[in-house]
């Protein structure tokens, strides 16, 4: 026999975990760990870029589809699934909930959640610069004195530990992203497909650098700041973690309180644009740049030159300013 008594009416009695699973047809029951899976919205996409994970502050599940920008809570996926408005997703989520308890002996067995422990950064030792990395930075106008005003650095190999377990990664192409203090905040390894970077800390790179110019550009990465400022623009250029992290409300009303203009600049494809338009959306006095040419403006530089790039953008900064 069923148990009536579990049949809900409010959508916050619904586990988000069984959301996630039911509409995202997992093959694992969320229990409290991370999951990395190709995304729902792009059946193109060859490597798993859509993350499910638990939310530190809330300890509720979330997810972030790095392929098209989307992202939010569990009733967010099933409005950007279907198409829906928010009561639609709720309607739809309590129906398809009710019908599940109905067909298995009174509902959903949330069993014993605990957030899985997670591998962090514990140690790291540097090397030496070397040819390698000579040839993968100069390729994006990137030289020493770059690397040096914001100290990146490159590493023999890290150590990640979780728990009892510890896990040395080694590889030729490894860069710690540090502060001015001797933080480190990122470590970013360009050779792996799966993850790039690994985030250590809260930073807004390029903040600690900034030249105090009347103009302000926010780009997608520390890469992108320095392949930029090689072409000397006199702008002062920084970036969030991600282009899919915004910048704090009180951060960036400060920037526009502070400079002249506000311009974002992100990659050119899908994800870069909804990001974009999402800033312009919360921030209607910043303006939205697009270079169209390689995905991002370190690509575009290895890919047709920092003259080309300069010759291309200038115009396209000048007109929004």
């Amino acid at each position: 026999m069923f148990k009536t008594k579990n049949l809900v009416h409010d959508v916050k009695d619904v586990p988000p975990a069984w959301i996630f699973e039911h509409f995202g047809r997992l093959k694992e029951k969320l229990t409290g760990q991370d999951l990395k899976i190709k995304s729902l919205f792009n059946n193109k996409e060859r490597t798993p870029s859509m993350c499910i994970y638990v939310d530190n502050k809330t300890k509720i599940y979330k997810y972030k589809d790095f392929s098209t920008g989307k992202g939010g809570s569990a009733i967010d996926l099933v409005k950007d699934l279907h198409g829906l408005t928010f009561y639609q997703a709720v309607s739809l989520i309590l129906e398809s909930y009710n019908d599940y308890v109905l067909h298995n002996n009174g509902g959903y067995d949330v069993g014993e959640f605990k957030q899985a422990s997670k591998y962090k950064v514990s140690k790291y030792v540097f090397r030496s610069w070397s040819s390698q990395d000579q040839y993968f930075w100069t390729q994006f106008n990137i030289g020493s004195k770059l690397l040096d005003e914001h100290c990146i650095k490159p590493l023999q190999n890290y150590t990640m530990l979780k728990e009892d377990k510890e896990l040395c990664i080694t590889g030729l192409y490894l860069y710690g992203y540090f502060k001015t203090d001797g933080t480190l905040y990122k470590i970013y390894q360009p050779k792996t497909l799966d993850k790039k970077f690994i985030k250590i800390a809260d930073y807004i790179q390029g903040s600690e650098q900034v030249k105090q110019y009347p103009y302000l550009i926010i780009t997608s990465s520390l890469k992108d700041i320095m392949a930029i400022k090689s072409l000397k623009l006199t702008m002062d250029i920084i970036a969030p973690d991600s282009e899919n992290t915004l910048i704090k409300r009180e951060k960036m009303e400060e920037y526009i309180q502070n400079y002249k203009k506000v311009l974002i600049l992100f990659d050119n494809d899908e994800a870069g644009i909804k990001a974009m338009q999402k800033y312009k959306e919360t921030y209607p006095e910043i303006d939205i740049c697009l270079l169209p040419m390689s995905k991002d403006p370190s690509d575009s530089i290895r890919d047709h030159g920092a003259k080309e790039v300069r010759n291309r953008l200038v115009p396209i900064l000048n007109k929004k300013l």
